[in-house]
């Protein structure tokens, strides 16, 4: 029997072994650089960029490095936006999380983000630290700004496959879907072995159109776990 791409899919999903999530727009409703941009008064210059970004108009990485020097938040800034601001989950996506936790599948955070910001997500989600993958502010004795670790692999176009591709070879994962919104979430399947684009809280058109599964509630994948 010859499976549709939704059902080969869909068949990942039932057999994952291990589920990476973006985070913004998917885990969470906002887009957490525009957020603490918005806290700090610089949000539509930033929103700007990432809605360019996301759909794939320039490389992450300059569009990463332009939205922080306009935003050149203190590390007192970022830690008073999580305490009085934080993020609003994604209807759905922490029940789907826990039962992916109860079937024993892995849950990674694999994210253009910082971990500042989404260290406190997967505390919600009871997603231990070492399964974020993601960007890493730097700040100097003084608490000032100074730039972000190129070194982390989601720091530049590229490093969400890269990410997927080191996680199979140190686990040996055989079913890794990757669930997300934007552009470089879809380019990280392959290696991941399915993609579901999710639109709850965005639609990016080019997502939309090249993703097997293109879904808007995480519900509908609740009852595949």
């Amino acid at each position: 029997m010859v499976l549709t791409e939704k059902e080969r899919i869909l068949k990942v999903w039932r057999d994952a072994d291990a589920v990476c999530f973006d985070v913004d727009s998917t885990v969470i409703q906002e887009e957490g650089l525009d957020h603490l941009a918005a806290y700090l008064g610089k949000g539509e210059a930033v929103a700007a960029l990432t809605r360019e970004a996301m759909g794939g108009g320039m490389t992450f990485r300059t569009s990463l490095q332009k939205r922080m020097e306009i935003c050149e938040p203190s590390l007192s800034q970022v830690e008073r936006f999580i305490e009085k601001s934080g993020f609003t989950l994604t209807d759905g996506v922490q029940d789907v999380i826990a039962a992916l936790h109860e079937r024993g599948t892995d849950v990674y955070l694999v994210s253009g983000g910082f971990s500042h910001l989404i260290e406190p997500i997967a505390d919600t989600l009871g997603i231990p630290h070492e399964n974020i993958f993601c960007n890493v502010m730097q700040f100097d004795s003084e608490g000032k700004y100074v730039g972000f670790d190129t070194d982390q692999p989601t720091s530049s176009a590229g490093g969400k496959p890269a990410v997927v591709k080191q996680l199979i070879q140190e686990h040996g994962y055989k079913n890794v879907v990757m669930i997300g919104d934007g552009a470089t979430d879809l380019e990280a399947s392959p290696p991941a072995h399915a993609f579901v684009g999710f639109g709850g809280n965005v639609i990016r058109q080019r997502v939309q159109a090249q993703a097997g599964l293109f879904l808007t509630k995480f519900d509908e994948l609740l009852e595949h776990v």
